[in-house]
């Protein structure tokens, strides 16, 4: 097995800790952006089809796909573009969170479509709507990183951040030594 030492393995923890949430919060931003400009060409986006017809049936008839779509397009590319410059970056989150909310309705509205015989064996497009988890927990981690403004400016939560941080040293020294 690859061993590491301890400094080694110290300093990459800690570009991680440094360097991560930027990284899942890029990350995310450039999968919204692609697949927000996929749906601005009719046919191009795998997920055009049933996100037209979930819409439809969700405004029940009253918003049809040529409209949704661009709609649809232009949300999600704000997402990216909110999301790759932190520019009103709460609101981006609340925006990620509506639209990740309606990707799950297919499988409510189109069962047969979104499963094969049971709900423990979805169809691929019951796989795409569901990593979509992985979407939503990106979404809370970069939102578990932002600090309101009482919080920034009230000493109370820094000490539990360094309480926290303290903490997690003391793990990480058991851990080392126990290696």
């Amino acid at each position: 097995m690859l061993s590491i030492s301890g400094k080694t393995e110290a300093r990459i923890v800690a570009w991680k800790a440094r360097n991560g949430i930027n990284i899942l919060r890029i990350c995310l931003g450039i999968i919204f952006i692609w697949f927000g400009v996929l749906k601005f060409f009719p046919g191009m986006s795998a997920a055009e089809e049933i996100a037209g017809r979930t819409i439809l049936k969700l405004t029940f008839g009253l918003v049809k796909p040529a409209t949704s779509m661009p709609i649809l397009a232009i949300w999600e590319c704000i997402i990216g573009l909110g999301l790759m410059t932190k520019a009103w970056l709460r609101l981006t989150l609340i925006l990620l969170y509506m639209q990740m909310a309606g990707t799950f309705l297919p499988l409510i509205f189109f069962p047969h479509e979104t499963f094969h015989h049971s709900v423990l064996v979805p169809t691929l497009l019951g796989q795409y709507i569901i990593k979509n988890f992985v979407l939503i927990s990106g979404g809370i981690l970069i939102g578990a990183t932002l600090k309101s403004k009482k919080q920034a400016n009230n000493p109370f939560f820094e000490r539990k951040v360094v309480k926290s941080d303290d903490r997690f040293d003391r793990i990480k020294r058991i851990s080392l030594k126990t290696v």
